[in-house]
């Protein structure tokens, strides 16, 4: 007996229900729907909802009812599965003048069902070099066609395309709205409002870091660093070496789905009859650039828990009257933070580390 046509689909719901604390985006998106236009840009930091977002538009887009939530085109765009809904990925660090040709290319295709199709491009930000080959279709596509483009950022080279574009701006999600995510999903109270509060308004990241055993752990090893300072060099030496571990170590979880993916799509090559995974090298540089994206927040985790930490030293400070301990506590707060904002610009991170300890170490711990 064959499956009905909705088999594997989610079930039915509001077609936002999956963007969670953005409801001035999702208002935006509700009424931009009524008549859209030819190109958009979701600006906004990863983890914030600009993918679902994206799917939750498109099937607005796609449904000939505006966006029911109901029928087979909204639910197959909100589980990605739509062919008129095609996600451009990035096939290197940065979007190619290859890459830029090829989203060309699909621009001038017709949709196959519905009366247009959705490319979403995702990275936008990463485009810099392939901004002159995408401009143009950007700014005039075919009248079935609607670009979704998402960026974390706009660097000043992609200003034009980015003025060619309808704004959607997406915020970090608040801590509360992360907590009741997380509650929603089965996280109790404390380890979701420990996660919310350290997950930089990042969904994706919250739920990873509700799941990992190791993370209250991790927490603490950064809270004790201020008493195991004692102002040798051996001391920075060693508490320098076990952060970088720990924050190897919190790679666990992210590289568990990696390796999930993979074995999916092995499983799904071997039902067509591929000898391996097409576009393998790309899915697993992807995965590279995930990974380092994910140490690189841990160790921003780490430093706003030390951050805190120095901070508890300052109100304890305030407290006992003690000038002194507040300047030195005061200090500490604005080298870690300086620490955390120089993270931004991909340095040797254990260098960092042992610059920050040394600093921290020579104010007294």
């Amino acid at each position: 007996m064959p499956e009905p046509a909705d088999a594997g689909l989610p079930p039915v719901a509001a077609l936002y229900d999956g963007v969670v604390g953005q409801p001035a985006a999702v208002a935006h998106l509700r009424a931009f729907a009524r008549r859209p236009v030819h190109a958009y840009l979701f600006q906004g930091p990863p983890g914030s909802g600009k993918r679902m977002a994206a799917r939750s538009f498109a099937a607005s887009l796609l449904c000939p009812d505006g966006g029911c939530g109901a029928c087979n085109h909204c639910r197959r765009a909100l589980a990605g599965t739509h062919p008129d809904l095609v996600t451009v990925e990035r096939t290197g660090a940065a979007f190619s003048v290859d890459d830029a040709r090829a989203i060309v290319t699909r621009a001038q295709r017709r949709p196959l069902e519905a009366a247009r199709q959705v490319l979403v491009v995702v990275d936008v930000h990463l485009a810099v070099a392939a901004a002159p080959a995408l401009l143009k279709t950007v700014e005039e596509p075919p009248p079935s066609t609607v670009f979704v483009l998402l960026a974390d950022d706009v660097p000043v080279s992609l200003a034009t395309i980015a003025s060619r574009c309808v704004a959607v701006v997406f915020d970090p999600v608040p801590v509360e709205a992360v907590v009741a995510w997380l509650v929603g999903r089965g996280v109790d109270g404390e380890t979701a409002l420990a996660v919310a509060t350290v997950s930089q308004g990042r969904l994706d990241r919250a739920a990873l870091l509700a799941t990992d055993q190791g993370f209250a752990e991790r927490q603490h090893q950064w809270r004790a660093v201020p008493g195991r300072l004692d102002g040798t060099g051996a001391a920075v030496a060693t508490v320098a070496a076990e952060l970088l571990a720990s924050a190897e170590g919190a790679l666990g979880p992210v590289q568990e789905q990696h390796a999930a993916e993979l074995a999916r799509l092995a499983e799904q090559a071997g039902e067509v009859g591929a000898k391996g995974i097409p576009g393998r090298k790309e899915v697993e540089d992807r995965h590279h650039r995930e990974e380092r994206r994910w140490r690189t927040d841990e160790l921003r985790m780490g430093l706003a828990v030390l951050a805190g930490a120095y901070g508890e030293r300052l109100a304890a400070a305030a407290a006992r009257g003690s000038a002194a301990d507040g300047r030195h506590a005061a200090a500490a707060v604005d080298a870690v933070e300086h620490a955390a904002r120089a993270l931004g610009r991909n340095p040797n991170e254990s260098l960092l580390l042992e610059s920050l300890l040394v600093t921290l170490s020579g104010m007294g711990g």
